[in-house]
């Protein structure tokens, strides 16, 4: 038999009483200590939790590295037609943010503060955000800044039509 420790517990009284109408004397120890095992059995071990969510990121991050590699070695293509832009979108700001650049092909962020009505780093961060979501899922950014003239806009975002549906 393993080592008994003894600790002490606070109850409510009407639990205390509860307790004493339903368990006899002899048992009231057992018991409590059953109960304590039970809800020691459900609750994770933090330090499961830890490795494993250290594991899930270690094999996220890997993942991404292979998707990238084969990007680069053009394994892995994407079809035409196969993603939906709006699919990396977390609100009304970035479907419109993304309507537009799909219709005009390209825009500013101050152009895009101006149709969102918002204001331009509002716009740079939902950018960032969707540029670096589609490229960890897909291996290439749907999005793309490019700060030369194209199109006869400087400094401008452009979304990356071989990979969208059109």
């Amino acid at each position: 038999m393993e080592k008994v420790r003894v600790i002490s517990v606070k109850i409510p009284e009407n639990m205390y009483k509860e307790m004493l109408l339903r368990i006899p004397e002899g048992e009231r120890s057992n018991f409590i200590r059953d109960a304590v095992k039970e809800k020691l059995e459900k609750t994770p071990k933090p330090d499961k939790i830890l490795e494993l969510e250290r594991r899930v990121v270690n094999v996220e991050r890997e993942l991404a590295e292979v998707k990238k590699y084969l990007v680069d070695l053009e394994l892995l293509t994407f079809e035409r037609g196969k993603i939906n832009p709006h699919s990396f979108c977390i609100d009304e700001i970035d479907h419109k943010i993304i309507d537009y650049v799909v219709h005009y092909k390209g825009a500013t962020t101050p152009e895009l503060a101006e149709y969102t009505k918002t204001n331009r780093w509002l716009i740079l961060n939902r950018l960032r955000r969707m540029k670096k979501a589609s490229r960890k899922q897909l291996g290439k950014s749907i999005i793309e800044y490019y700060a030369g003239e194209r199109s006869g806009k400087k400094k401008a975002w452009w979304i990356n039509e071989e990979l969208i549906e059109m």
